[in-house]
Formats: structure tokens, C-alpha cells, sequence
């Protein structure tokens, strides 16, 4: 370190070790994605029915297609068996099962928007065509990961590992293959955690050169230039981030949780930054100076980007409260706010208050405690066969699609919130804080619902930190890069030997993933506690 200059000195203290951006940086997480998209895309078509809550999601997409919001069905074909009969027409070839009427819908166009996309691309009588955004995300997210846990853990090895055990979570797996909303929320608060990532690393190498070229000329801690450091102007990933948050929120509302959490994590990174550069007044700089553009960037970046996703429903007439304001004139100094936005307040007060209110018992509903242990998965698809009826050649035959998380990697990861937050709050390693940020915003406030109906397929959304939490209590069992070689060999071992296993259990479970036609006994075999059945 003698012949290192005060700006190298300082970016290692600030950026730690970083992998060099050698081929094998990209090859490798392409490769494991591509992987898990072949696997993703295989036989994405199948089944040829609308399958849980795609009843909704699917026919919503192709509504935002042809009228720019959400219509509800024919008045021909409601009635009490409504939705089996209109899955039927939909799933047989016929989509225009839409009448006139807006329908009144409790979550945000963007999901929508993006399966509707793929109906339109491959034609919405192709059941390829409802998942096929799905399957994208899915194995982009896989990418994206394997790059994010590259540059936290600096180690393209621990990179490639994240993005094939995302690649083999059941929870990932049967999400990417359905048209549901929950795999874009997980999507896009991964690619806002990636961007806030890569500004940590630009705002400290920028830090580093600042603070670095001032003490090389001598100058001393109480001068004003380092009492406070700079301001390091406006953060293009930032407003990458504020993009990807204000999309996650557009699907659902549950993307707020992580703009808080991730607001708080990169004005917390800044802090430690100016600590560790030296900078005398590092809390107050960080708070007067990043905080206010932290906020303005993030919040109002998401707030501008998810009301441009109602962009179709402005554009109507028709759309549900489309007319509320009008109906509705204002007085006062409600008049100053242009009636669109008075409308779309009086229907998001009704989202609100329904999902304030959604107490309805379902057999699938779950309390957040249990969501770490996969102790009660989501049935989405579940078909029963006698003997001779279609492929089935023994007495019973199950066809099945359950949203269950690989038990070797969730299991883990319940093991593994242990290790971050001990590592967190006594050995100060930010890393682990990182990983805890995602849980914050994608699991904790779920314990805040607990009275409302809720199910174990919405942690999809926080899948990805689920991963790196196991990814960070591997790199310790490795061994740090000077350890001895039998430490190292030892470590690397256990690890490969725990990543044999996550793929061995994926392998196993693929059956009730994919809805493949097995024997009831085969199907009963892999419901391993009594809850998952």
C-alpha cells in the first residue's frame, strides 16, 4: 500500500475488492440465464387454461390492449358460474368476452400492460402468449442477479451461484411460467436494487477522486472543502432506480415498500461514505446535502413514472371513474387541480379501501411467519385422473402446479437472516445490510397485514434477497481469498456440495412445477409436510 496514491488508497477503502470486468464477468451469468430461460420457456404453453389468478390478469392484459384500461365481461356470460364459463370461452380461442362496461380493478396498469404485450405479439389464443412476459422477466431477473451479487460479494463465482439458485427456487420457476403480476414486482425492484448498487460504486469512485486529489495538495481535515465533501451531483442510476420503483408500483402498490427501504439504504450508504473518506461533518453533509436529491430523484421519479403507466386510462372516457370528477365538481381550492388526477384519487381511495378490507377466508391463505419456511405453498393448478382417463395408466394420476419454494434454498435462507443480522449490527458489513434492505421491503411489511388475506406466492417479490442472504453465508463457509488451501478447498467443497443439492431438490419438485402427469403416490411423495397438501 507504500506506492499506492492517496486516491488509490481511498477508493479501495471505499470500494473494497472488485473482480476485473474480464469476459468471464458477463460470461458466466449468461450463460446460467440462458439456462434458466430455455427451462423457463420450455413447454410455456402448457396448461391450456387460465390457471389461478391468470382468471384476471390474462383477460385484463388483452382489455388494455384493445381499449387502453380493464372492461369487465359480457353481461351473456356472467352469472354464478361466471368465471369457469368465461375462462372456458377465453382459453377456446374467442377473447372478446368484454362488454362496455369499466370494470373496477384493485391493482395498477403495468403488470397488465406487459402480459398484454405478449398476447399482442404472439396472438392471445396461444397460452405461450399470456406467460411469455413472464418468462422474460423471470430470466432476465436471473441475469441481473447473478451480476448484483458479482459486484457485492466481488466474486464472479458467488455471482454465478445467485443467478442458478434463483434459476432452481420453485417460487421464481412457477412464476415465470404464469401470467401473474407478482414476477414483475420482483423484477423491477431487483433492477432498482442493481441500480442503486452501481451508483454506490460511481458516487464513491467520484468521492474518492475528489477527497483523494484534495489531500494529495496537502490540505487538512478542518479546511471547508472536507468538512462536509462535495456534492456529487445529479446520479443518472438514481433516476435508473427511481424508473425501475416507479414500474414496481405500477404494478402493485406493494413497490412502495421497497422505495422506502431502498431510500433509506442509499442515503445510509452515503453516510458511510463520507465517514470513511475522512470527512469531518460526514452526517450532516450526507443529510443536507444527498438526502434532499435521494428524495426528489426517488420519490418523485416514481411518482411521475407511475402516473405515466394510467397513461391509458387518461386517455379514455370510459375507464372505470373515468368521470368521477365531472360528476363531481370541486369547490374551493380543489378547483386549481385538473379533474383527471381528482378522478384518479376517488378510484385509488376505493383500491385502498378494499385492500384495507380483504378478509375473505381461502383455503391458500397464509401468515407471513410461515412465508420463510415455505410452510404453506399456493396451489395454482391441481388436476385428478383415474386410470385410463387421457396418459394415466395406473389407478390415480396428479397434474399439478404449486408455487413452492425449493425447500434447500428457503430453508437456508431462514437459517441465513441469523447470520446477516449479526453480521450487519456487530461486524458493521454493509453487504449484510444490503441483503436485509430487500427483506425490509419485500417481506417485513407483510406482518403489518396479517388480518388481511394474504398468501406465501407474494414472497416471489423479495425471492432474489431470499438468495443472496444464502449466497453471503456461502462466501463465508469459502473462506476469504487468504486462507489456507485446505481452508479454501474444505469451504468450496461444502459449497458445491450444498449447490448439488438445491439443484437435486429442483429436479425433484419439477413434476408439481410444470403440471407433468404423474402417479398420485409420485405427487404425494413430494408434499413433505402435511400444510403443503
Amino acid at each position: 500500500m507504500g506506492g499506492m496514491t492517496e486516491t488509490e488508497r481511498l477508493r479501495l477503502r471505499l470500494l473494497g475488492h472488485r473482480p476485473a470486468g474480464t469476459l468471464r464477468g458477463w460470461l458466466g451469468p449468461i450463460i446460467v440465464a440462458i439456462w434458466g430461460g430455455i427451462i423457463r420457456f420450455a413447454g410455456l404453453g402448457f396448461p391450456g387454461t387460465l390457471v389461478f389468478d391468470e382468471t384476471y390478469y390474462v383477460k385484463q392484459g388483452w382489455s388494455m390492449i384493445k381499449y387502453g384500461y380493464e372492461r369487465q365481461v359480457l353481461d351473456s356470460l356472467a352469472g354464478a358460474d361466471a368465471t369457469p364459463k368465461v375462462d372456458d370461452v377465453f382459453a377456446g380461442g374467442n377473447p372478446d368476452v368484454f362488454g362496455t362496461a369499466a370494470d373496477f380493478v384493485v391493482h395498477p396498469p403495468v403488470g397488465k400492460w406487459l402480459i398484454g404485450a405478449g398476447e399482442w405479439l404472439f396472438g392471445v389464443e396461444n397460452p405461450f402468449s399470456w406467460r411469455v412476459a413472464s418468462a422474460v422477466a423471470g430470466t432476465l431477473a436471473i441475469l441481473i442477479l447473478a451480476r448484483v451479487a458479482r459486484r457485492l460479494f466481488g466474486s464472479t463465482t458467488l455471482g454465478v451461484i445467485a443467478g442458478l439458485l434463483l434459476a432452481v427456487d420453485g417460487q421464481a420457476f412457477v412464476h415465470s411460467r404464469t401470467g401473474l403480476l407478482d414476477i414483475f414486482v420482483m423484477f423491477f425492484a431487483l433492477a432498482a436494487f442493481a441500480a442503486l448498487l452501481a451508483d454506490r460504486d460511481a458516487s464513491r469512485e467520484r468521492l474518492a477522486r475528489y477527497v483523494g486529489a484534495l489531500r494529495s495538495e496537502g490540505v487538512k481535515g478542518d479546511d471547508p472543502r472536507l468538512r462536509y465533501g462535495p456534492w456529487l451531483g445529479w446520479r443518472p442510476w438514481r433516476f435508473a432506480a427511481a424508473v425501475s420503483l416507479g414500474l414496481a408500483t405500477g404494478v402493485k402498490w406493494s413497490g412502495l415498500y421497497f422505495l422506502v427501504a431502498f431510500g433509506l439504504m442509499t442515503v445510509l450508504w452515503d453516510m458511510g461514505a463520507r465517514r470513511a473518506a475522512g470527512i469531518r461533518c460526514w452526517w450532516r453533509a450526507a443529510v443536507l446535502r444527498e438526502a434532499p436529491q435521494a428524495a426528489l430523484t426517488l420519490v418523485g421519479g416514481t411518482l411521475v413514472v407511475y402516473l405515466l403507466s394510467w397513461a391509458g386510462w387518461f386517455a379514455s372516457s370510459d375507464g372505470y371513474d373515468r368521470q368521477w370528477a365531472q360528476e363531481n365538481p370541486a369547490s374551493g381550492p380543489g378547483t386549481l387541480i385538473p379533474g383527471a388526477l381528482r378522478s384518479l384519487w376517488h378510484y385509488h381511495t376505493q383500491m385502498l379501501q378494499f385492500h384495507r378490507t380483504l378478509q375473505t377466508t381461502h383455503d391458500y391463505m397464509s401468515n407471513p411467519w410461515s412465508w420463510i419456511v415455505q410452510s404453506r405453498p399456493t396451489s395454482f393448478y391441481y388436476q385428478g385422473f383415474d386410470q385410463g382417463t387421457g396418459e394415466c395408466t395406473v389407478d390415480k394420476c396428479s397434474s399439478a402446479i404449486t408455487n413452492l419454494g425449493n425447500p434447500v434454498i428457503w430453508w437456508a435462507g431462514a437459517a441465513s437472516l441469523g447470520v446477516l443480522l449479526v453480521m450487519w449490527l456487530w461486524k458493521r458489513d454493509w453487504r449484510a445490510g444490503a441483503v436485509l434492505a430487500g427483506y425490509a421491503g419485500g417481506y417485513l411489511p407483510w406482518f403489518l397485514l396479517e388480518d388481511r388475506t394474504i398468501y406465501t406466492f407474494y414472497a416471489v417479490a423479495f425471492v432474489p434477497w431470499v438468495v443472496l442472504g444464502v449466497v453471503y453465508v456461502l462466501g463465508l463457509i469459502a473462506g476469504p481469498r487468504n486462507a489456507t488451501p485446505e481452508r479454501r478447498r474444505t469451504g468450496l467443497i461444502i459449497v458445491g456440495a450444498y449447490v448439488v443439492l438445491a439443484v437435486a431438490a429442483f429436479v425433484f419438485f419439477y413434476p408439481v412445477y410444470t403440471a407433468e402427469l404423474i402417479p398420485y403416490d409420485h405427487w404425494r411423495w413430494r408434499m413433505w409436510l402435511p400444510s403443503w397438501i
